[in-house]
């Protein structure tokens, strides 16, 4: 975990900007010694979106099977996740 004050937010964004992305990692910010910001890269943030995301359309669908809802057939179901996996491998 990388933590820097706000006034090294301020003095060093470029060396920040360097950490988030090149450890895709977010940093932690500070103000007055207590937490305030988590700066990350954009591709960091699109990935835990699209993490989020994904999550979601599991829990819904969890809860569809637990519902009665009839699921759809493994092909069609294997041909969404490859043109998932290609969207997010795009990002």
């Amino acid at each position: 975990m990388t933590i820097r004050s706000s006034t090294a937010l301020r003095n060093d964004y470029g060396e920040i900007s360097r950490l988030c992305r090149e450890s895709g990692e977010p940093v932690f910010i500070t103000r007055n010694g207590d937490g305030d910001l988590v700066v990350q890269s954009i591709d960091a943030y699109n990935r835990r979106e699209a993490g989020l995301d994904l999550r979601e359309k599991l829990l819904e669908a969890e809860e569809q099977l637990a519902s009665g809802v009839k699921p759809i057939p493994l092909a069609e179901a294997a041909e969404g996740w490859r043109a998932l996996r290609d969207e997010l491998h795009a990002r």
